[in-house]
């Protein structure tokens, strides 16, 4: 059980996160079923998701995981209707799923520091730099042009986007992810825009940094100390430590409230524990 941020009811809601087979989006869904919607959990990885609904239902919430790639058009049309089948139209759609791959990023920070062997700026392989851009872009475009057709039709409906602090500045390493961040701030804007007469309000979270299974060998050594890399993260973060994925539910609640939100679309707010905000002196 999480200890809900809010005393905010989604009760009759109908909420879709993608990506929800990871830590920070299970918890987000896990949040919404807590909070009395009925929650669709997507992934690629169906077993995790199927877990997830197993665990949240025996809690005595609604929720259910659907395998789906949200890179394959058809997967996403079989999973809506599969949803709507289920719960209804969707009320609240999450994109949740994104990430990097080992394939876009470099070995170094500064080319001046590359050794012979290890992976440099000039070693980044096309395909895996494509695969960030569609996981992440496409990945959130392919899901909101199947799921928003029941928004616009009933005129509501909220989009919550996944951004991350790589949008605002990009991080050493990842010229990918951080680009493809950046093209989520920017969509998220795009789309605030585009549906505002239409009922439909559109924001994105950027989470600070947060320890998943994606980073723990950049964050921590094998004997569980801190990296060079997770010094430096945290010396540039005002409450000089990293963000836990519950920390982010106050922002999620909060902008997918009609309520609380009403008047707000087209924002990206950070919950990064100051990282933003901090000039490095």
């Amino acid at each position: 059980m999480i200890d809900l941020p809010l005393n905010v009811d989604f009760t009759g809601k109908v909420v879709v996160v993608t990506g929800a087979g990871g830590v920070l989006c299970s918890v987000m869904a896990r949040a919404f079923a807590q909070a009395g919607a009925k929650v669709a959990a997507l992934d690629l990885n169906e077993e995790a998701v199927k877990k997830l609904a197993d665990e949240v239902k025996a809690e005595g919430f609604v929720l259910e995981g659907y395998k789906c790639n949200v890179l394959e058009p058809d997967s996403i049309k079989a999973a809506h209707d599969a949803i709507l089948r289920d719960f209804g139209p969707v009320d609240i759609l999450v994109n949740g799923a994104g990430g990097n791959n080992p394939r876009a990023t470099t070995d170094n920070e500064y080319q001046h520091e590359a050794k012979e062997g290890q992976k440099t700026f000039f070693d980044l392989e096309p395909s895996g730099v494509d695969f960030v851009f569609k996981l992440n872009f496409q990945g959130t475009l392919l899901p909101t042009q199947v799921f928003a057709r029941d928004m616009v039709e009933r005129k509501s409906g909220v989009i919550l986007n996944v951004s991350s602090m790589n949008a605002y500045i990009p991080l050493t390493k990842i010229p990918a992810y951080s680009g493809a961040k950046a093209a989520i701030s920017n969509f998220t804007q795009w789309l605030a825009t585009h549906f505002a007469k239409s009922g439909i309000r559109c924001n994105a979270i950027a989470p600070g940094f947060l320890v998943s299974n994606q980073n723990r060998r950049l964050l921590f050594n094998d004997d569980g100390t801190p990296t060079a890399r997770s010094a430096k993260i945290l010396g540039g973060t005002p409450m000089g430590r990293f963000v836990d994925a519950e920390e982010l539910l106050g922002g999620v609640f909060f902008l997918c409230d009609d309520k609380a939100a009403s008047a707000i679309t087209g924002v990206v707010l950070p919950i990064d524990a100051g990282f933003a905000a901090y000039s490095g002196v």
